[in-house]
């Protein structure tokens, strides 16, 4: 169960590099407006705010990835913690984006189905 959460953390930790890829990189992108559904005015107009966003995915993921590491050098206690931290938090935004949009239902699932499954497996593991 342990390693299956794990994999399922790596891969919402790639995910969310993709979104700061495309919230702080791309934004403006004619493909990144199209995945969000902005026009070219929306997306200038809210360049700052999605730059800024795209950076908490971003230290989501690393905290993710270091929780990973860390875990891997025998620190289960430690690396847990931090995988928790992040997957957790990245869990937590699907569902606030969810409740306040339910029109964005598909983005939030699709951010927070990896964290959700690494939550449960990591959750069963770590009780086994």
């Amino acid at each position: 169960m342990v390693y299956a959460g794990l994999f399922f953390a790596g891969l919402a930790a790639v995910l969310h590099v993709y979104i700061w890829v495309m919230e702080s990189l791309t934004w403006t992108s004619a493909r990144t407006r199209a995945t969000f559904g902005i026009s070219e005015e929306e997306a200038l107009a809210t360049k700052e705010l999605a730059f800024n966003q795209g950076f908490y995915n971003l230290f989501l993921a690393i905290v993710t990835v270091v929780g990973i590491v860390i875990g891997g050098t025998g620190r289960y206690g430690i690396g847990l913690a931090l995988i928790f931290a992040g997957v957790g938090s990245m869990l937590a935004a699907a569902v606030v984006l969810i409740a306040s949009s339910p029109d964005k239902a598909r983005a939030a699932v699709t951010q927070g189905i990896f964290p959700l499954i690494a939550v449960v497996l990591l959750g069963i593991g770590a009780a086994m």
